[in-house]
């Protein structure tokens, strides 16, 4: 129990990388702002920040790729949300300042009324101070107030080229990295007074699991959990026509968070695991070896299942985030038809629901592999969260039958001349087969009760053992594959019957776009 606290505590102080004595001091600043909403004010201004930085970067954007090279494309749709977010931004840091915010009012007017250079020099020297969380507030206001006039003369102009552009934006980026207390720019980092999880069911599982995989659960927890809160701030910008574009420096945001979580989890969570495991392992003395077996055997299976999950979770956010992205949000591009800010608005919120969804979808299923006993959590509704995982247990389902059918074809055609099918590059197939399993049907397999699990897992393992096709190998796992279907196919019709799906069709195209999607990113 301590273990963990430890682990999410060190996650919620030491991600950012604060010298001892700045942390005390933002905290200290933090504790004296006194108005309620001082949490969601600096929520707003750190996402805004490092909006401004994801935004910068093209792959943040929604819309499919755009084979257009950068000198020929007009910048001034993201020069408007560039422009916009610098002064919600600006607006943000007054409301931090409170009664300091006066300082830059007389500071800018003594620049106006001070003859000598070395006077205005001194000023200026004093303005780049940031020995206090209010100087680097003040260092913000000012700059941002500066960059905010010079994107509105650069929105005058016919066109807006990717050199003035890029110049603007990267000075911006250049500025919030060099900023002391209000640095957001790192990926997967927290702070302790936004991201503390105030789900007791998730803290509770935080709290109870094993030592070796405290901090891996803690980082996406934390990531989820803070992706709802952009999800929640999407919305309230998609609320009104003056400031919906805003939302696509936020939506660059979660897009960069969510890659980043999927790629820790996909390619390093498991090295995090075996690593925690093996310290754990070390540390135990060879005489109590014997006694301890039995708990480290089951600590191991539970691990492995961890990260089972784990990998499957990362394939779901990638797939999912990308879909959303290329297919449900309009691009800024200029030269597309413009869609109204009304409509815009609506088109954010339906992208934000199902963005959310998702996000739920890997919290309770977390929750599930590491507390499969407790009570998920209450993320949503309860008839909206039936629904919703029914719903997307049935196109995975779906997804991963489409996948076994195409492995089943080419795994019989490769019995029929074993020596044709023989050689290392024949193997290919049922590695391509291995790599879709852990990432659609492991999750299945451990959600639906299979009957031959133990059976069909085996097989599958056979297969991994092996680097040229063993047609005995290869037979055992078309029979279980074969068995699989069978029951994923009355799977799919049962979970077709349910009463939250009974007056819901099958939406076979939007299945099939999704598994295009998965099977072109995997």
């Amino acid at each position: 129990m301590t273990g963990a606290r430890d682990v999410y505590a060190n996650l919620l102080r030491d991600t950012r990388g604060l010298r001892r004595e700045q942390s005390k001091a933002r905290e200290a600043w933090y504790e004296r702002l006194t108005w309620e909403d001082k949490e969601e004010t600096l929520f707003e201004l750190e996402m805004l920040l490092k909006g401004l930085a994801c935004f910068a970067n093209p792959r943040n954007h929604p819309g499919r790729p755009n084979p257009e090279p950068p000198a020929a494309h007009d910048y001034r749709g993201e020069l408007r949300v560039l422009q916009d977010v610098l002064a919600q931004a600006t607006h943000c840091v007054r409301q931090l300042l409170g009664e300091r915010e006066r300082a830059f009012v007389f500071t800018r007017y003594l620049e106006t009324v001070l003859p000598e250079d070395t006077v205005r020099q001194r000023l200026l020297k004093d303005q780049l101070a940031q020995d206090t969380p209010e100087e680097s507030l003040l260092v913000l206001r000012n700059t941002f107030t500066a960059f905010h006039d010079l994107a509105e003369g650069l929105l005058r102009l016919p066109r807006v080229s990717h050199r003035l552009y890029d110049g603007l934006v990267g000075t911006v980026v250049r500025e919030i990295g060099r900023n002391t207390y209000f640095d957001p720019l790192v990926a997967l980092e927290f702070r302790p007074e936004l991201d503390r999880i105030r789900h007791p069911e998730v803290l509770e599982v935080l709290h109870g699991i094993h030592e070796a995989a405290h901090k891996v659960v803690a980082v996406a927890f934390l990531t989820l959990f803070r992706g709802l809160r952009y999800a929640a701030l999407i919305d309230r910008y998609a609320a009104s026509p003056t400031t919906v574009r805003r939302a696509y420096a936020i939506l660059a945001v979660f897009r960069s968070d969510l890659r980043a979580l999927a790629r820790f989890l996909g390619r390093h969570a498991a090295g995090h695991l075996a690593d925690a495991f093996e310290r754990q392992l070390l540390a135990v003395p060879a005489h109590a070896l014997r006694e301890q077996h039995a708990q480290l055997s089951h600590d191991a299976a539970r691990l492995v299942g961890l990260r089972g999950t784990l990998e499957g979770l990362a394939n779901v956010l990638r797939v999912e985030i990308r879909k959303v992205f290329e297919r449900e949000i309009p691009p800024l591009d200029e030269d597309a038809p413009r869609v109204p800010d009304g409509e815009l608005g609506a088109q954010l919120v339906l992208a934000t629901a199902s963005l959310r969804a998702t996000l739920h979808h890997a919290i309770r299923s977390l929750c599930a592999e590491l507390a499969p006993s407790s009570a998920a959590p209450e993320l949503a509704s309860e008839s909206g969260a039936q629904r919703e995982a029914s719903e997307r247990l049935r196109r995975d389902v779906w997804m991963f039958l489409q996948v076994l059918r195409a492995f089943l074809a080419k795994a019989e055609a490769a019995t029929v001349d074993p020596d044709q099918w023989a050689s290392h590059a024949s193997f290919q197939f049922v590695r391509e087969f291995l790599d879709h399993f852990r990432a659609i049907g492991y999750q299945l397999v451990r959600a639906s009760d299979y009957g031959h699990l133990d059976r069909f897992l085996s097989a599958l393992d056979s297969l991994r053992d092996v680097d040229l096709l063993d047609p005995r190998r290869l037979r055992g796992a078309i029979d279980e594959c074969a068995a699989f279907y069978t029951f994923l196919d009355e799977l799919f019709r049962n979970v077709s019957r349910r009463a939250e799906l009974r007056d819901v069709p099958f939406d076979k195209k939007r299945a099939a776009e999704m598994l295009k999607i998965y099977l072109g990113a995997a």
